[in-house]
């Protein structure tokens, strides 16, 4: 039996409300639609922006041009953290349309930028815009659906998000390749940003009641080895919680990070790789997009998969698989057999992205679980400035097969970390 309030004080929770997927379908897949926008802002740059680092502002290390990543990941990942306590503080819908506030000035700035520091300038409110907007619509997702569904709820938000980016980036790559590298390709950004806004404003509703319901009923439930039943704990306990002293909380963290390392460097590096390889810009979009495609679209049963066979497993499993991807894709040669790798570093994340958001919120309070949520996604998103910054020194000095290389024994070991480690946070009652 799901939770259900039938009465309340007037102005407290709601009455008649219920935590559920179904329960709340509306509101849950307006909500999966808004972070679809939310993602395609990041493909805009996938495909197209390290390509017009060289051709277009002449910077001549692959250090350099992986600059706006590290930007972008160091903006992201501090957002991520005062996303989750701007929520749990003032409401999530409020912090969610902040979020598409500043990404007005993205895509134009992208279109007309005369310097690199424009760029760079760009991704500060890039991430500032994901940091907010992603890391809410996580949160009022897991608020709507309640304990039982998590796993699937966190599979359907990173789908949409993610076959967004994938989408962008192959219609970017196509743009590019008829049109030139800008403007054109970045007009749709234009669009992403005022459909956001626009639904956000006049569509979606306050989610802080469910997490009111979902209170009620989460101490009378087993604890788990986090001690998760804590209702009010302050900033700085969640932070030790989520960075060191819990073996769950702070695997989750530590995978997350390697997570997005990989991530930065596929999304900075793949593309000079490919080009040094021989392929067209098409041809790389094709890669750019086959990657982010199988990562979204598979999310829709491994994040289901982790609800019925536990966490542990997937999220272990997956960074492993990740280490064997990238290998692939330094050793390998040419568009097909990039082709496969890609699409196996993608399934690989999948097994991992929505499984680690539902492990967190399976450990944390309901009233504490946005402040988890960011700190977790501040260490996640932290991998991109981390991964951008190794693999563009390591690229420069070592070559750019040599740096994807590492990044593989890396994320390959963090997967033997979490077999180790982590316990399961899957508790059934």
């Amino acid at each position: 039996m799901r939770p259900v309030i039938t009465s309340a004080p007037a102005g407290e929770t709601p009455p008649d409300l219920a935590l559920g997927l179904r329960e709340n379908w509306r509101q849950f897949w307006l909500l999966v639609l808004v972070n679809a926008f939310v993602g395609a802002m990041v493909g805009l740059e996938r495909t197209v922006l390290p390509l017009m680092a060289g051709e277009e502002f002449g910077l001549p290390t692959e250090g350099a041009v992986l600059s706006f990543i590290a930007t972008f990941g160091v903006v992201k990942a501090a957002t991520n953290f005062f996303a989750g306590r701007l929520g749990d503080a003032y409401g999530r819908k409020h912090v969610l349309l902040a979020a598409w506030l500043f990404a007005i000035p993205v895509p134009l700035l992208m279109m007309w930028a005369p310097s690199w520091g424009w760029i760079v300038f760009a991704n500060v409110l890039l991430g500032i815009n994901q940091g907010l907007a992603w890391s809410t619509t996580v949160i009022m997702k897991i608020d709507l659906v309640g304990p039982e569904q998590r796993g699937l709820a966190m599979g359907l938000n990173e789908f949409a998000g993610y076959l967004a980016v994938a989408f962008t980036a192959l219609g970017t790559g196509w743009l590019a390749e008829a049109h030139g590298l800008r403007p054109e390709p970045f007009y749709m950004g234009i669009a992403f940003v005022a459909a956001g806004i626009g639904l956000t404003l006049l569509f979606v509703r306050e989610t802080q009641h469910h997490v009111d319901l979902e209170a009620t009923g989460f101490e009378s439930r087993t604890p788990n080895e986090s001690g998760g039943r804590d209702s009010a704990i302050g900033t700085s306990e969640i932070f030790a919680r989520a960075t060191w002293s819990d073996p769950a909380l702070s695997s989750a963290s530590y995978a997350g990070m390697v997570n997005n390392l990989n991530d930065g460097l596929a999304w900075g590096l793949f593309p000079l790789f490919f080009a040094a390889g021989g392929l067209s810009v098409g041809h790389i979009g094709i890669l750019s997009f086959l990657y982010p495609a199988a990562w979204g679209v598979l999310q829709l049963w491994t994040g289901a998969l982790s609800d019925r066979w536990g966490r542990k497993r997937l999220i272990a499993a997956g960074m492993i698989l990740q280490g064997i991807a990238l290998a692939a894709v330094a050793l390998a040669g040419g568009f097909a057999a990039w082709a496969v790798a890609a699409t196996v570093l993608g399934i690989g994340t999948a097994m991992v992205y929505p499984t680690l958001l539902a492990a967190i919120g399976d450990v944390a309070h309901p009233r504490w679980r946005g402040s988890a949520v960011g700190v977790y996604r501040l260490w996640r998103d932290g991998g991109y400035a981390v991964g951008a910054l190794a693999a563009g020194f390591l690229a420069d000095w070592f070559g750019t097969a040599t740096a994807i290389g590492a990044v593989a024994i890396l994320t390959f070991l963090c997967g033997v970390q979490v077999a180790w480690r982590m316990p399961e946070t899957l508790h059934r009652p």
